[in-house]
């Protein structure tokens, strides 16, 4: 929203820049002086916190593409040339100088214009000037909040699902220290209060939107508050039966048994070993994969032969085949 000190303001001299400079190098200065003059790298100097909040106003300014189109037309006005009154008797408000020059009216004339009113129709012309809804023109009010920032921050799968203090690099330079929650999933976004820009006026300060992206794990994948895990199992082990090792995440591997007769792609769970959240605890859910020897020693070829002539004389695959011409 436009201020009325903006008049009197040169945002572009407070930080040191051009007015035809790009939104790029605007950033990169602004953040340069806000390294210099931030209270934490100041403490107890009235002056530096002074200045640290006017860069501040000027970069919440400029940085905001409508803000600094509104704030150039402005200036093109000249300084000192327009101000908010209270208007004379029986007026509620009025503007003064400018205006009266744009309506061709005296400069010690004063006109009121009423947001919404019967007596209005000037809204269009105020909302282009100040940035507002056809609503009208809001009056000052107390101290603004400062604006409310986005970041992103990559989390490996172990951090992910246990939780953590991360450090986080603002943009002014200082690390913000974020504690991530246990169970958190990719994509997933955090809400920081307090966070986020300062104000410009002593208000509160914005919030951070924090979303997070976790790496993926080599062996484990996350499904809801469940962890899927594939385990290889030889013919041997998954024909006649074997207690077997799976690995767990953080954690030490669990024994598990494997029944005699056990098909690949079948699913053992072992409670308790998924994922902890709000939402409850998971398990970790094993799918048995029956690996077949790509090598086979003459000896162990010629027992496997004799091992299949001694087999039922049955297909596996017929009742498959039945239904599909069903």
């Amino acid at each position: 929203m436009a201020s009325q000190d903006w008049f009197d303001k040169d945002f572009y001299a407070v930080l040191g820049v051009s007015k035809d400079i790009s939104a790029a190098e605007l950033k990169k200065a602004y953040r340069k002086l806000a390294r210099k003059y931030h209270p934490d790298s100041n403490p107890g100097d009235a002056k530096a916190e002074a200045k640290f909040k006017e860069i501040s106003e000027a970069h919440a300014v400029l940085a905001d593409s409508e803000q600094r189109k509104e704030y150039d037309q402005m200036r093109a006005m000249g300084p000192g040339r327009a101000r908010f009154t209270s208007g004379g008797q029986g007026q509620s408000g009025g503007f003064e100088d400018v205006f009266g020059g744009m309506f061709n009216q005296g400069g010690n004339q004063r006109t009121a214009y009423s947001p919404g009113g019967g007596g209005g129709g000037f809204d269009d012309i105020f909302s282009g000037l100040f940035g507002q809804s056809s609503g009208g023109f809001r009056g000052a009010g107390g101290p603004t909040k400062g604006r409310d920032l986005t970041a992103t921050t990559t989390l490996d799968f172990l951090t992910a699902i246990q939780g953590d203090t991360v450090k986080l690099q603002a943009a002014e330079g200082k690390p913000i220290s974020v504690k991530i929650p246990a169970g958190v999933s990719d994509g997933q976004k955090i809400r920081l209060r307090g966070k986020g820009e300062p104000s410009v006026d002593g208000g509160a300060p914005g919030d951070l939107t924090l979303t997070i992206t976790v790496r993926k794990h080599p062996v484990f994948e996350r499904d809801g508050i469940n962890l899927r895990v594939d385990v290889p199992v030889t013919f041997t082990e998954a024909t006649l039966g074997a207690t077997i090792e799976v690995p767990t995440l953080g954690g030490e591997p669990v024994k598990l048994k494997v029944a005699a007769g056990t098909p690949s792609g079948r699913v053992l769970r072992v409670k308790g070993r998924g994922v902890t959240s709000p939402k409850g605890t998971g398990d970790l859910l094993a799918t048995v994969q029956v690996a077949v020897p790509a090598h086979l020693s003459g000896e162990a070829q010629e027992a496997l032969e004799k091992f299949a002539a001694l087999q039922p004389d049955e297909n596996p695959r017929a009742e498959l085949l039945a239904k599909s011409k069903g």
